[in-house]
């Protein structure tokens, strides 16, 4: 019998639209209980995705933190704590983008990207890592997960997106570090790298009905909610691509071609030598992550 997560208690960041939305409602489908994470202005989407999840029989609340802020960051988490008691699931989905090529990118775009993937990624994990380390020191057995959002982009790079692929290239990095140290108290720590129309991509170009349909963010949740089930706890460390119905797990940087001049390497030798191994290399990939031409 497969194991779900129901009755965990869920975090999803970001989650009043898009992606996140959809991540809460899969969760909650699973039985979950789930804190839906969104910012409040005009709108409350954080809000109107609980009562969707309430009137389908579902337990959710709205948190409206801030989460790159390190107060914001702690009462999410506390959020969970105090309405149910405990916490097992931390989706980190929040975005924005501020798409621009580099020589025209200001210190404010680069900054607020940075600021709400990865430093909002490392501020939440950072409390809930906590919360999970004192319980497991406690003698509690904990079988936590955090889940992170990277992207193609910070996998694979593309244009105009200096500061979005350097937040989710971060990312990617960050969830390979965090599964190694969180191990030891019973939390493992994935990623996804979706693709998706949300508010953040569906201006960027026409799309054919087949092609919205592939990048229905409701594609993406079932692999999340996966991730954060006990049906999870083997695997830790891994960045998933997916796109509709295709699966692939990232294979991170490796070491390629190699040569051993024996001594230090002069100018002249590397001249020899470089194009060589470059020639010889896997290459850059596209944004499927899929090998250029050569």
């Amino acid at each position: 019998m497969t194991e779900t997560a129901e009755d965990r208690v869920v975090i999803v960041t970001g989650a009043g639209r898009g992606i996140g939305r959809a991540e809460a409602l899969e969760f909650a489908r699973n039985g979950a209980k789930v804190v839906v994470n969104d910012l409040a202005g005009d709108e409350d989407p954080a809000a109107a995705v609980v009562e969707e999840i309430r009137a389908s029989g579902g337990a959710a609340v709205a948190n409206h933190d801030n989460v790159s802020t390190w107060d914001g960051g702690q009462r999410l988490i506390d959020t969970a704590l105090s309405e149910f008691g405990r916490l097992d699931v931390l989706v980190n989905n929040a975005g924005i983008l501020r798409d621009r090529m580099f020589v025209s990118m200001s210190e404010r775009e680069w900054d607020d990207v940075i600021a709400v993937h990865l430093r909002g990624t490392f501020v939440t994990s950072r409390h809930a890592a906590a919360h999970w380390r004192e319980l497991s020191k406690a003698g509690t057995a904990v079988d936590a997960r955090i889940v992170n959002t990277s992207s193609a982009s910070g996998l694979y790079g593309n244009v105009g997106q200096s500061n979005y692929a350097a937040a989710k290239g971060a990312i990617a990095s960050m969830t390979v570090v965090l599964a190694e140290e969180l191990s030891r108290y019973g939390v493992t720590v994935n990623a996804i790298a979706p693709a998706a129309l949300t508010r953040m991509t569906e201006a960027l170009r026409e799309r054919t009905d087949a092609e919205k349909a592939e990048m229905d963010p409701a594609n993406i949740a079932p692999l999340v909610a996966w991730l954060g089930s006990p049906a999870s706890r083997s695997v830790t460390g891994q960045i998933f691509n997916i796109k509709g119905a295709k699966i692939s797990v990232a294979e991170g940087w490796v070491a390629g071609p190699e040569a051993d001049n024996g001594t230090r390497w002069t100018q002249e030798r590397l001249s020899e030598v470089l194009p060589g191994l470059v020639a010889k290399a896997r290459g850059r990939s596209d944004m499927n992550g899929h090998p250029l031409p050569r």
